[in-house]
């Protein structure tokens, strides 16, 4: 049986973290790991795209996502570690994968803070139009940042709590939607399931519009894969993985895929106004709730701040893990009396801090293309993990190891899910309005996997291993 102290993760020269979050923390940052603020405002844009058939572009990519997380969850299970994929891609490709991914996914993350913040400035800004939206923006950061400085216990309860707003939220309004559809909801002014097929059909756009949406909803699940990193920091993370990697399918199910149905069900996907309100606004207000917009935006702003609470604290522990094996600067990896990686939590922030800035002072081009260099690192990601994974099992197979989680079909599905990673990246080359995030990118990847290499033969000269 594996002890606290063997779980806990030891820092160089320093302190440990802190296994501070309860289960009902992992459980909930489980849950809210597949809702982010993307579903709330983004869904529009993709519904626009492909019509009633973004149903299909959603379950593609939550079929991706779900494989993904199987296979992760084995890896995690078998090896918890707040690294997660970033030590795993150490251990089963070579330190330059690991080194190159957890520096990719540390970039991805700290962009995030700036979006989030922003996204939650305006709807600030909308209710005190006499502050700037720079200065909300600036203001969420800060306070954020200083919630996660105290304890991981203050991150996992802030992100409880924003969870739970945002899971309340969408039950609240599949029920509302179902009612809506069978004709029983007050006032509503919509019924029915027939725009499902109404105004060109199912799939008015073609296949082809679906799998643009699917590049548009696919980066709408970044985030599910933090509960394995977070998993490390409570007293059981093997069984909090387990949890979480079991119900995937079932979150997603519901959140994600019940949801976008009431939506398209009982609004037309052409419909004026949809992508200028948010699917979820546009939609309520045609089932005559009138009170939804104010209501919405609560709900939006939680689901903001749930971001970019969970970017800090993401970015974090991959800047803690990174430093623990020699891939980032040593201060890193240092803690305070209460477990907390402060030094790589203000590194990270600092960059966050900076990219609020850039998003106001720097020419909208320049911060357009800063954003779109993380444009495909999901993809990356995802793939490491398939690729890790792929070795990683063979090893626990020949040791006799048998996690808790388990991929199905090894090594079909393992297979079948790198195929269709790499079919998705040649899918961004295909599509104009995707291409310029892949090239950027890529550049990106490879300028960091070359600093890897290098790293790496510098190492292994002045070592001789």
């Amino acid at each position: 049986m594996t002890t606290s102290a063997e779980r806990t993760i030891e820092a160089p020269e320093s302190g440990t973290l802190d296994a501070g979050l309860k289960p009902r923390h992992i459980t909930m940052i489980s849950i809210a790991g597949v809702i982010g603020a993307g579903l709330f405002v983004g869904s529009s844009t993709a519904i626009a795209a492909a019509g009633p058939a973004v149903l299909v572009a959603y379950a593609l990519a939550g079929t991706l996502v779900v494989l993904v997380m199987r296979m992760l969850g084995e890896m995690a299970t078998a090896q918890p570690d707040t690294g997660s994929f970033s030590t795993y891609a150490d251990r089963a490709l070579g330190r330059w994968a690991g080194f190159s991914i957890g520096w990719l996914y540390w970039w991805f993350w700290v962009l995030v803070i700036p979006i989030e913040a922003t996204a939650g400035a305006k709807i600030l800004n909308g209710w005190i139009p006499s502050v700037s939206t720079w200065v909300f923006a600036l203001l969420i950061t800060g306070l954020l940042m200083v919630t996660n400085l105290f304890s991981v216990k203050n991150y996992g309860e802030f992100e409880f709590w924003f969870a739970l707003v945002k899971v309340v939220a969408i039950v609240a309004f599949i029920v509302l939607g179902v009612l809506a559809i069978a004709g029983v909801l007050p006032g509503s002014h919509t019924s029915g399931v027939s725009h499902l097929f109404s105004n060109g059909g199912f799939m008015p756009n073609g296949f082809g519009a679906v799998l643009a949406a699917m590049l548009t909803t696919m980066f709408t699940f970044m985030g599910t894969e933090i509960v394995t990193i977070a998993a490390a920091e409570s007293p059981n993370p093997e069984a909090g993985i387990r949890k979480a990697v079991n119900s995937v399918i079932s979150r997603i199910s519901l959140f994600y895929l019940g949801s976008i149905l009431v939506v398209v069900s009982l609004v037309a996907w052409n419909a004026k106004g949809l992508a200028d309100k948010g699917s979820y606004q546009f939609a309520l207000e045609q089932m005559g709730i009138t009170w939804a917009a104010p209501v919405m935006d609560v709900v939006i702003l939680t689901a903001v701040a749930s971001c970019l609470n969970s970017a800090l604290y993401t970015a974090s522990r991959m800047a803690f893990s990174l430093s623990q094996r020699g891939d980032a600067p040593s201060g890193w990896a240092t803690t305070t009396r209460r477990g907390v990686p402060a030094k790589a939590i203000i590194a990270s922030s600092v960059v966050g801090f900076l990219g609020v800035a850039g998003n106001y002072l720097l020419p909208e081009k320049i911060f357009g293309y800063l954003l779109a260099s993380s444009g495909a690192i999901a993809l990356f990601v995802y793939l490491v993990i398939a690729c890790s994974q792929l070795v990683m099992r063979r090893r626990l197979d020949a040791e006799g190891h048998r996690p808790a989680v388990r991929m199905w079909l090894f090594p079909t599905l393992t297979w079948a899910t790198i195929v269709f990673i790499v079919g998705v990246l040649v899918l961004m080359v295909i599509r104009p309005e995707h291409r310029l995030e892949l090239e950027l990118s890529v550049v990106l990847a490879a300028v960091i996997v070359a600093i890897g290499v290098v790293r790496r033969k510098g190492l292994v000269r002045h070592t001789g291993e």
